[in-house]
C-alpha cells in the first residue's frame, strides 16, 4: 500500500499526453503539515493541537463572517477541489463534444476505483451519482416489488426516502412498515428489536441509517444486517452522514446496498454522491433512468441519466486526496474533540438534553442534537443567527425537537467557544427571548 506522501506525489488524473492536472500546492502543504506534526501522535492527542488544524482550516476558502454548525447538509469543499472542478470545466468547455467526451468523461474510471478502495469493495460495485437520496432511490424504486410486498424501516429516516415508499405505496401497492426506537439510543439493543419485531414473512426490504441525520446517532447497522440476511432480506444503508466521517468499511456494515453524498462529509463538488450495489444483485435493480439489456449487470447503467457536467465527478479525486492526507480518524476525533467544549459546559445541567447517546464514542462523532427544556427551537436557531452570527439547524420531529450542531474541520476553537457560551447563557436561563 502506497504511503499518503506517495499517494500525492501521483498525478490525480492523465488522459495520454493531452491533458494532466497534478497535485496542489495547497494539498501538497496539508500532507506536510501531516508529517510535521502528526506523526507519531495519536488522533486525540492531535485533536487539540491549533497548529496541526490551522493549517487544515486554511485550506478553505469561507465565509469567517458567519459561524457555519450546519455542515451536515452540505459542506464547504477545500480550495483544491474548486480549483481542480474549474480546472476541468474551462478545460472541457472549449470543445465539450471532443474534450468533455473523449478526455474527461474516461476519468471517472479513476474515480470508481478510488472511491472502491476507500469503502473496501470492487470497483464493479460503485456507481457515482449526485447524492444520497437519488443513490437510494435507485435501489427502492429499482426493486421488482409488488402489492402486498412490506418494506421495513424507521420513523427516524430521512423524509425523502420514506416519501419514495409512500410513492411506491400509492403506486404499485406496497406497504411501509416504520418502527419506532429510543431517544437518545441507551442501547443499541433496542434499536436491533425494533426491527427484529417488524420483520414479517411479508418483508422484501430493510432500509437503515448509519448515522441518523436527526440526532447525529450511529446505529447498529452490522446487527440489523445479520439480522436481516438470517431471513434473507437485503439491507438499504442510508449513508449520506456517515461516509469519511468516521472510519469503517464495508465488512463493518455488511449491507447489501449502500448510498452516501460526497458533498457532505467528503466534501466533493455539490451534487456528487456515490451508490455501492452488491454485485450479484445488481442485475435484480432497475435502473431510474432506461438502460439497454446489455448492461443489465453492469454497474454503469445505473449512471446512465443522459448530458452531464465531468468536472463534478473528477474532482472528487482532490476530495479524497485532502481526506486521505488528513485521516479519517483524525477528522473523528477533531469532531469530537471540538463539540466537547460546549457540549462539557451544560452536560450536567437537568434541563439540557442531548438527542444522541454521548457517552461512549461509538455513538456519536460530528453531529450533535440537543434541547434546554422550556425553549421554541425555531427561536433559539434565529437568536443564534440574528444575534451572533452562528448558524444551526431547528428539528421538529414527531418524537422529540432540538438544535442540530454540525461544525466541520475548518470550525475554529474560538468559533466554538462562542457558541458554548450562548448555549450555557441559555441553559441559564438567561435568554428570554427564546422561551415558550
Amino acid at each position: 500500500m502506497s504511503t499518503r506522501r506517495q499517494f500525492l506525489n501521483k498525478f490525480l488524473m492523465t488522459t495520454g499526453s493531452t491533458f494532466v492536472i497534478l497535485k496542489t500546492d495547497a494539498l501538497a502543504r496539508v500532507a506536510e503539515t501531516v508529517e510535521k506534526f502528526g506523526m507519531g501522535r495519536s488522533p486525540k492527542e492531535l485533536a487539540s493541537d491549533e497548529d496541526f488544524w490551522g493549517r487544515i482550516q486554511s485550506a478553505f476558502d469561507v465565509d469567517r463572517s458567519i459561524i457555519n454548525l450546519n455542515n451536515g447538509g452540505v459542506s464547504p469543499s477545500p480550495k483544491t477541489v474548486i480549483d481542480a472542478f474549474k480546472r476541468y470545466t474551462d478545460y472541457y468547455n472549449q470543445a465539450p463534444s471532443y474534450y468533455m467526451w473523449r478526455h474527461v468523461e474516461p476519468q471517472v474510471e479513476t474515480i470508481r476505483e478510488k472511491l472502491a478502495i476507500d469503502f473496501g469493495c470492487d470497483k464493479e460495485e460503485v456507481a457515482i451519482t449526485r447524492n444520497a437520496s437519488e443513490s437510494l432511490q435507485i435501489v427502492q424504486q429499482g426493486m421488482n416489488l409488488k402489492k402486498g410486498d412490506e418494506v421495513l424501516t424507521s420513523t427516524q429516516d430521512y423524509p425523502r426516502m420514506l416519501t419514495t415508499y409512500t410513492q411506491l405505496e400509492r403506486r404499485w401497492g406496497v406497504k411501509l412498515v416504520q418502527v419506532k426506537y429510543p431517544t437518545p439510543l441507551l442501547d443499541k439493543d433496542d434499536y436491533v428489536e425494533a426491527f427484529r419485531n417488524g420483520i414479517t414473512s411479508k418483508t422484501k426490504a430493510i432500509l437503515v441509517s448509519h448515522i441518523c441525520f436527526l440526532t447525529g446517532q450511529i446505529l447498529p447497522v452490522l446487527e440489523v444486517s445479520k439480522l436481516a440476511h438470517e431471513h434473507g432480506i437485503p439491507v438499504i444503508c442510508d449513508a449520506a452522514h456517515s461516509f469519511n466521517h468516521i472510519p469503517y468499511k464495508l465488512k463493518d456494515l455488511q449491507c447489501d446496498f449502500f448510498g452516501t453524498s460526497l458533498h457532505k462529509w467528503t466534501y466533493a463538488p455539490i451534487g456528487t454522491g456515490m451508490l455501492y450495489v452488491k454485485k450479484d444483485l445488481i442485475k435484480t435493480i432497475w435502473p431510474l433512468m432506461a438502460a439497454p439489456k446489455e448492461m443489465d449487470e453492469n454497474i454503469r447503467k445505473f449512471e446512465e441519466i443522459g448530458t452531464h457536467p465531468a468536472a463534478n465527478h473528477n474532482a472528487i479525486g482532490e476530495a479524497l486526496a485532502f481526506n486521505e492526507t488528513i485521516g479519517i480518524e483524525r477528522k473523528a476525533a477533531r469532531f469530537r474533540y471540538l463539540h466537547s467544549r460546549w457540549i462539557d459546559g451544560v452536560r450536567d445541567f437537568e434541563n439540557v438534553k442531548f438527542r444522541v447517546n454521548i457517552d461512549g464514542e461509538e455513538n456519536w462523532c460530528g453531529l450533535v442534537n440537543f434541547y434546554i427544556e422550556g425553549t421554541d427551537v425555531q427561536k433559539v436557531a434565529d437568536y443564534f443567527l440574528n444575534q451572533h452570527r452562528i448558524f444551526v439547524v431547528p428539528i421538529v420531529h414527531n418524537e422529540f425537537k432540538g438544535i442540530r450542531v454540525t461544525p466541520n474541520v475548518y470550525t475554529l476553537e474560538s468559533e466554538i467557544d462562542l457558541f458554548a457560551e450562548k448555549v450555557l447563557s441559555i441553559a441559564k436561563g438567561e435568554v428570554k427571548e427564546v422561551m415558550l
